[in-house]
C-alpha cells in the first residue's frame, strides 16, 4: 500500500507562490521564448528544454524557427535538416517526435495547437510538462508543471516527504495545481523554475540570497547547523 503523503494548506503555498512572483520580477531570466504568446513557438521551446540548459538552447531555438516558422514547414520539414539543427542539443531522437507532433497538429487539428492538456499531451513528444508549460504560458492557463527541481524545492520548502519518482506523486501534483491557480500562471510557473535555477539549486542552494528562507524547512535547519558550527 502505498503511503497517504501530506500537503501544506492552501494559504501556506499562496505565500510561497506570492514571494516567487515578487523575486521573479526583479531577477527572472529573459529568454526569446519568454518575449512570445505564439503557442506554437512556446511549444517548440518547451520541447527543447527538456533535459537541456536553456542558454544551450536559445541559439538554436532561434535557427529552428528562421527554417520552420510554422506548423507546416515543420510537417514537411527534410529528417537530415531537422537532424542537423538539433544536433548542438543532443536531440537526434527527438527528430521523430518533432516531425510526427507537426503533421498530426496539421492533419487532426488544422495546424492549431491545441489549449487541453488532454489533447496536448496526446502529441508526439508531448508529456505533462509540456503540456502544463504550454498552457500557462501561451493560453494563461491554470495548469501545472512539475519536474524534478519542483519536486526539489516543494521538498525543501514544505518539508514534505515524497516517493522517489515524486514528480508523478498526488500530493505533489496537487501541490502545483494550486501554486497554478492563482493570477499569472504562466509567470508563476516560470518563476518557480528560475528560482530552482538559480538559488535553490541541486547543490549548495543559495540560502542566505533566497526570498523564501524564512518560512523554508530546509533553510532553517541550514542556517541552525551554520549556528552551531560558527
Amino acid at each position: 500500500m502505498k503511503p497517504e503523503y501530506m500537503i501544506p494548506s492552501r494559504e501556506e503555498i499562496v505565500i510561497f507562490r506570492k514571494k516567487i512572483l515578487a523575486w521573479f520580477r526583479k531577477y527572472g531570466r529573459t529568454y526569446p521564448w519568454r518575449q512570445e504568446k505564439d503557442p506554437y513557438r512556446i511549444l517548440i521551446a518547451e520541447m527543447m528544454l527538456r533535459r537541456t540548459k536553456a542558454d544551450q538552447v536559445v541559439p538554436v531555438y532561434e535557427r529552428f524557427l528562421k527554417e520552420f516558422p510554422d506548423i507546416e514547414a515543420l510537417a514537411e520539414a527534410d529528417p537530415e535538416k531537422l537532424e542537423k539543427i538539433l544536433y548542438p542539443l543532443g536531440l537526434k531522437w527527438r527528430v521523430r517526435d518533432f516531425k510526427l507532433m507537426a503533421r498530426m497538429l496539421r492533419d487532426k487539428y488544422g495546424s492549431r495547437i491545441p489549449d487541453e492538456r488532454k489533447e496536448l499531451v496526446s502529441l508526439p513528444g508531448v508529456g505533462e510538462y509540456v503540456a502544463g508549460a504550454v498552457l500557462s504560458i501561451a493560453y494563461g492557463k491554470n495548469e501545472w508543471i512539475v519536474d524534478s527541481n519542483i519536486v526539489r524545492i516543494f521538498k525543501r520548502y514544505f518539508g514534505i516527504e515524497t516517493s522517489k519518482e515524486g514528480r508523478r506523486d498526488k500530493h505533489v501534483i496537487e501541490i502545483a495545481r494550486i501554486y497554478a491557480s492563482g493570477k499569472d500562471p504562466g509567470r508563476a510557473n516560470m518563476g518557480i523554475l528560475d528560482i530552482t535555477a538559480l538559488i535553490c539549486k541541486p547543490r549548495k542552494p543559495v540560502c542566505e540570497k533566497c526570498p523564501l528562507r524564512a518560512r523554508c524547512h530546509y533553510a532553517s535547519f541550514y542556517f541552525r547547523n551554520l549556528s552551531d558550527t560558527g
